[in-house]
């Protein structure tokens, strides 16, 4: 498993489900969870029931039998690629609409709608990440604030340079497909020398981050972006260096994602954290938008 990257897949119930694979089960329903002299015997005793079952069925019904397909993942309630892909694309939908109620409402609605998700969002997030058992309905609760919060992002800053926004939808997809093609291939994977270097420049970005957050607030500067804006080396906006290492840093978040959710599959975790796969890619999207509507804006905004 990819540890250090997004903490929502390296939380204590998912990394058990996908680190433990499923007790092995004897055709009769006993785990072999005992000592080998038992097991043994359980073994011998189902094979005696089952050759006693088939002195009682005819031959077309032992053909019919052995004709069936093997269980599938879904059939035995384990999460599968198809499951993680369902559920993401609810939570995209539920973010979208969000997104389109703050994107069409008044004005003044809008900016008290964005705060609303930005701080539920929040909220949610927390509460999602650190919950023993993945709720379907808080996840989703937790895409539609996001999608407020998003939706007068995207309001507020292409009013400012219009086209940010689609440009912006269209960078997300694009980066999301670009990783997701990457991984597939095997050229790009999560090694641990990787792992730490992202470990580092997240934690690097975040002190900065925070650093920029209080000088705003305490007005010390006065551009729209903090530091990203109001620095520049050799004539570019500090905030474009920031903004391509961060866009680099989701884009590997991402790739950790697919590894987590792969090696879930792999062991056989339990159909329902097909939703907390679900719910960290939400939130590594959400953060790859944000980074990259603001690095437009700043790159627009230096025009």
């Amino acid at each position: 498993m990819a540890l250090g990257g997004n903490p929502i897949f390296n939380g204590k119930n998912f990394r058990r489900a996908t680190q433990a694979p499923p007790v092995p089960q004897n055709p009769y329903g006993q785990q072999f969870n005992q000592g080998p002299g038992r097991v043994q015997g359980q073994v011998m005793d189902g094979q005696a029931a089952w050759s006693a079952q088939q002195q009682n069925m005819t031959n077309e019904q032992l053909q019919h039998l052995y004709n069936r397909p093997s269980a599938s993942p879904a059939d035995t309630g384990r999460m599968t690629f198809d499951d993680v892909i369902m559920k993401t694309v609810a939570c995209l939908v539920a973010l979208v609409v969000g997104a389109g109620i703050t994107l069409f409402v008044a004005p003044g609605l809008s900016s008290g709608l964005m705060i609303l998700g930005a701080l539920g969002g929040f909220v949610l997030a927390l509460v999602n990440t650190f919950k023993k058992q993945p709720s379907p309905a808080l996840i989703l609760a937790y895409a539609g604030l996001e999608g407020l919060f998003l939706g007068g992002l995207t309001r507020v800053l292409d009013n400012m340079y219009p086209g940010v926004g689609m440009q912006a939808v269209i960078g997300t997809l694009a980066v999301f497909a670009v990783t997701l093609v990457l991984f597939r291939s095997g050229k790009v994977r999560a090694t641990p020398k990787m792992v730490r270097f992202f470990m580092i420049a997240t934690i690097g970005y975040a002190v900065f981050a925070l650093i920029n957050l209080v000088m705003m607030w305490t007005g010390a500067v006065q551009e729209p972006f903090g530091l990203r804006s109001s620095i520049h080396i050799a004539g570019i906006p500090l905030g474009v260096f920031i903004g391509i290492l961060a866009i680099g840093l989701a884009a590997f978040s991402l790739i950790m994602d697919f590894t987590n959710i792969e090696q879930g599959v792999r062991a056989g975790a339990p159909e329902r954290y097909s939703w907390t796969a679900a719910f960290g890619l939400t939130v590594t999207l959400v953060w790859l938008y944000v980074e990259i509507i603001r690095l437009l804006a700043i790159l627009r905004g230096d025009d």
